[in-house]
């Protein structure tokens, strides 16, 4: 990309032709008079206030740059040289995306998310188009424009804006039972997360490894997160929307500007091809997903993003992914919803940038050569030699020529094919319910109570009484109880049984579970102050945090120096759920302004610091009378438990603060009801 980048600090303004100019105003006919048309620096400068339209699906993005290197050389399973060279860094560009939503909604939207990455490798790129969320909610493409109407905005008002908590949805869902296994994930902590970096990558579909001999495996991509996982409650995503609409951008981009670079391990679930049949569900099959219990997933090599975009527009908005960019070593199965979207995302993508040639633009070029015999076209950029544009050919020794599989060129699977043409799907496919079953029982109580209230607030948000009807007949072929919490919350009849729940479960799925980091890097800190406060305590815990890694801000009354406190952000500027934790130094003065001093806090915003991060079971950490301050919003006392840490000093309480911090979340705090 650096071959392409312009700086224009310290030049002259051009037109785009190149000429000199003073654009500050237009050209007019006297002082007074009207705009002349003759002005062609106003005329080029409106013309070029434009853009190309927005993603249908995906519009709200974030990318980064980065890289790849494989742990070893897995020729055994792959042709594709980008896994098969050790030490080898491949450059790649993560695309992070909400999937409902415009271009300018918030990030902390309840949503699938999308994880798309590019490979940059030298034998071309390679785009693995994925979700943060591993099944996906229909099985056919066919179906795919009818998922999307009924998740976007109703057409009538265009409300509401990126989500599916509304009538349409969830007319489609109970209809359509085949939704309810990604519903399920979309409704618990997986479509709320904490932060980007902190969510898993999937393919969604099946795919196919190749190597030199021929042989096929069939693999299920994954990424996974070294910095861990976690995610938010509803009522804090919500808030966060209000906050800062561009929660998890920032996010991202305050990691990697302050070198700490968020890390994945990427892995495969490996499936011999003659083991295709051996599930009790079928392999193409993409809202089912392989559970790791049955086939854990192989590390194959790290990817770091290590580097924010120079442009958004030029970078994040311009990049043209494409599920059907693949490297030898890599092929497509029979998946019939990856089979449409092998050929919709190239129309999209033709259509949204208005040429065949957006592969072109600097953030689409591979970074190997590219040699082939298609011309012209809108806004062609390349001047191609010669006279000869197509093959086979004399004139031009039939080049460019055509590259065997033995001697590097594509490597396309021989499969066998028989059928009778005919609509339809095979008998697996028909299988509801078994999956959304497993994904249930394999949460923590703490996280299945999240996602029943999820599904609480979505179908509630119905004002059909059908529609929610419908849904918890849907629900309640999966689990009894789970149909009978949900239905009394949102006015339905609660259901019989219809089904046993079988009990049987799977590891890789629970958030709660997932291996925790072995640091506070990133971690955001409140440390709450006011004059008065104990600016020893305040720097001292300060200071270990930052050593830490973590992220700690004062916030105070004002801006600027507080009694040699720097304050960054003040009560007005941020709120707690932006950060991670609270901390509140001692000082007895202090405590008494942050705890009475309505003029300063009409909507008593320290209080609420407190209140809404043990809501949101979050970290709070308090020193000296700081821990009467916490005990005087909770009402009650305090003690070291559930993520809530005191002592008479920072020192005290750095070692167990950290451990909460590397906790994260505290979910013993969350509120369970009973079972129906």
């Amino acid at each position: 990309m650096e071959q392409y980048s312009i700086s224009d600090a310290g030049q002259e303004e051009t037109t785009q032709f190149g000429q000199r100019i003073n654009n500050t105003d237009s050209l007019k006919a006297g002082l007074g008079g009207p705009t002349l048309l003759e002005d062609f620096m106003m005329r080029e400068k409106i013309m070029h206030f434009g853009k190309i339209p927005e993603r249908a699906v995906h519009a709200r993005g974030v990318g980064a740059h980065g890289y790849f290197e494989p742990y070893t050389d897995w020729s055994n399973i792959t042709a594709a040289k980008f896994l098969r060279t050790p030490g080898t860094k491949t450059p790649v560009f993560v695309r992070f995306s909400t999937v409902l939503g415009s271009r300018g909604s918030p990030d902390t939207v309840r949503d699938v998310r999308g994880f798309a990455t590019r490979f940059y490798t030298e034998e071309g790129l390679f785009d693995l188009v994925g979700n943060a969320i591993a099944p996906f909610f229909v099985h056919d493409a066919m179906k795919f424009p009818d998922l999307i109407h009924a998740g976007k905005p109703e057409p009538d008002t265009e409300t509401p804006q990126a989500g599916t908590a509304h009538e349409t949805a969830y007319d489609f869902f109970a209809e359509f039972p085949e939704t309810l296994h990604t519903v399920f994930w979309a409704l618990s902590g997986r479509g709320i997360p904490n932060s980007l970096r902190q969510i898993e990558g999937f393919g969604v579909h099946t795919f196919r490894f190749i190597n030199e001999d021929g042989v096929s495996h069939l693999v299920k991509f994954h990424f996974k997160p070294l910095q861990g996982l976690s995610h938010m409650l509803w009522d804090e995503a919500q808030k966060v929307c209000g906050k800062d609409i561009d929660f998890h951008r920032n996010d991202l981009y305050n990691a990697i500007n302050n070198g700490d670079y968020p890390e994945w391990e990427f892995g495969v679930q490996i499936i011999p091809e003659e083991d295709f049949d051996s599930f009790d569900f079928d392999l193409t099959d993409p809202t089912k997903i392989v559970p790791e219990s049955l086939v854990p997933v192989t590390r194959l090599g790290k990817l770091v993003l290590n580097r924010n975009v120079e442009n958004y527009f030029s970078e994040t908005e311009q990049i043209t992914l494409h599920p059907g960019h693949v490297v030898r070593g890599i092929g497509f199965t029979n998946d019939p919803l990856l089979q449409g979207r092998l050929f919709s995302y190239l129309d999209t993508q033709i259509n949204r940038m208005n040429s065949a040639n957006f592969m072109q633009i600097p953030i689409n070029r591979p970074v190997n050569p590219v040699h082939n015999n298609q011309r012209d076209g809108y806004m062609q950029q390349q001047v191609h030699k010669g006279k000869v544009a197509y093959y086979p050919n004399g004139l031009q020794d039939n080049t460019p020529s055509m590259v065997e599989p033995k001697d590097g060129g594509y490597i396309d699977y021989p499969e066998k094919i028989s059928g009778i043409k005919q609509r339809g799907r095979s008998a697996k496919f028909f299988d509801f319910y078994s999956q959304a079953r497993l994904y249930y029982n394999s949460l923590t109580s703490p996280e299945k109570q999240q996602m029943i209230d999820g599904l609480r607030f979505e179908i509630g948000k119905s004002k059909s009484l059908d529609v929610r009807k419908r849904m918890i007949a849907v629900i309640n072929n999966v689990d009894n109880n789970l149909a009978r919490r949900i239905a009394k919350r949102i006015n339905v009849p609660l259901p019989e049984k219809v089904v046993d729940n079988d009990n049987k479960t799977s590891t890789g799925i629970s958030i709660e579970e997932y291996p925790k980091a072995d640091n506070i890097r990133t971690r955001t800190v409140a440390i709450l102050t006011a004059p008065g406060i104990d600016t020893d305590e305040a720097t001292a815990m300060f200071d270990y945090l930052t050593e830490q890694g973590a992220y700690p801000s004062f916030v105070g009354i004002n801006l600027g120096d507080q009694e040699g406190l720097n304050i960054t952000t003040t009560y007005l500027h941020t709120a707690s759920v932006l950060y991670d934790a609270v901390y509140v130094p001692s000082g007895k003065k202090g405590i008494r302004t942050l705890t009475k001093d309505l003029g300063e806090f009409p909507y008593e915003e320290p209080q609420t610091f407190i209140l809404e991060a043990y809501r949101h079971c979050k970290p709070i950490a308090a020193s000296g009378e700081g821990t009467k301050f916490v005990n005087s919003v909770l009402g009650e006392k305090v003690t070291n438990r559930d993520g809530i840490v005191t002592g008479k000093s920072s020192s005290d309480i750095e070692d167990d603060f950290k451990a909460a911090l590397i906790q994260q979340r505290f979910w013993s705090r969350l509120y369970l009801d009973q079972e129906e």
